[in-house]
């Protein structure tokens, strides 16, 4: 089993699932829609003796209605068996998947027992749980299906790179709302606020006068030595738990300037010092703090 990379795709009905598999299947991977978990043991076992295999993706959800609460045992059986895997979770807000199927008009597979909201908070609450025992969280409510794409081949791509841990690294605002994929939440809102400099006001975090303005206070500074030194001590304890990623929310009032500016920086200490590292801006675009 340890030529094949094999990947359970789970989440949210209207998260992006049915997307996210045609992105495995474009990676190379082996996919399957739906699979009875009582078969996933079986199916891993198969996996063994393909060495033609490199990857393998399964998608399971609440559309497996009896079968589905079959899950968590056959990935006990999986995890007892030494049969290495990793999940991968998809979801969304309320507001986003309410929205998605109206344009489908498709019904929700819990629908039938009551309105669409309450099937969605039954299913969300069914698979809270399971959540908790993600390796990778994405939330798609602001995803493009490209961007999508993107988050998804980072993580899972099979040509090698995949294989390296990754830190990503995302600002935000707390105004706008938490990354709900984030695993770790970092608030520099203590920090000086360049929105009151007039002239770096209409700026960001990614332009160098930011930049210099944020960083030339010593606590700015020491916040970024603490936070390194405290990620270089994280990371391995991710790396070991077996996890692919972790995602780091730094938030600043908007999301424009000093959680920019932070993302950037840890970004390249963690690169100088051999990691894998990525930095994304969520709220860069709104333009106001």
């Amino acid at each position: 089993m340890e030529h094949v990379r094999l990947v359970i795709i789970t989440g949210l009905s209207g998260a992006g699932r049915s997307e996210a598999m045609r992105v495995f299947e474009d990676l190379g991977y082996f996919c399957v829609d739906n699979l009875p978990p009582n078969l996933i043991s079986k199916f891993a076992e198969l996996l063994k003796k393909s060495p033609e295999v490199q990857g393998a993706a399964l998608v399971m959800d609440i559309r497996g209605g009896v079968f589905f609460g079959q899950l968590e045992g056959s990935l006990e059986e999986l995890e007892a068996s030494r049969l290495p895997y990793q999940m991968l979770y998809l979801e969304a807000d309320e507001e986003t998947l309410i929205r998605r199927y109206k344009m489908s008009r498709r019904r929700h597979p819990l629908e039938k027992q009551g309105r669409l909201v309450e099937a969605l908070r039954r299913e969300n609450n069914a698979l809270r749980e399971l959540r908790g025992k993600a390796d990778v969280i994405i939330d798609t409510s602001g995803l493009s299906a490209l961007q999508l794409r993107q988050r998804i081949s980072d993580v899972f791509r099979l040509d090698g790179t995949s294989s390296l841990f990754q830190v990503r690294l995302v600002s935000f605002g707390f105004k706008h709302g938490l990354p709900k994929d984030a695993d770790l939440v970092f608030d520099v809102r203590y920090l000086p606020n360049p929105y009151y400099v007039d002239e770096l006001r209409g700026k960001t975090g990614n332009d160098p006068e930011v930049r210099q303005y944020v960083m030339r206070f010593p606590q700015s500074n020491e916040t970024l030595e603490r936070l390194t030194n405290l990620l270089e001590f994280l990371i391995p304890q991710f790396k070991q738990e077996g996890k692919p990623q972790v995602t780091i929310g730094i938030g600043c009032t908007g999301g424009q300037h000093r959680s920019v500016v932070f993302a950037n920086l840890l970004k390249e200490m963690l690169m100088a010092s051999g990691h894998q590292a990525l930095a994304e801006h969520r709220d860069l675009d709104l333009r106001e703090e």
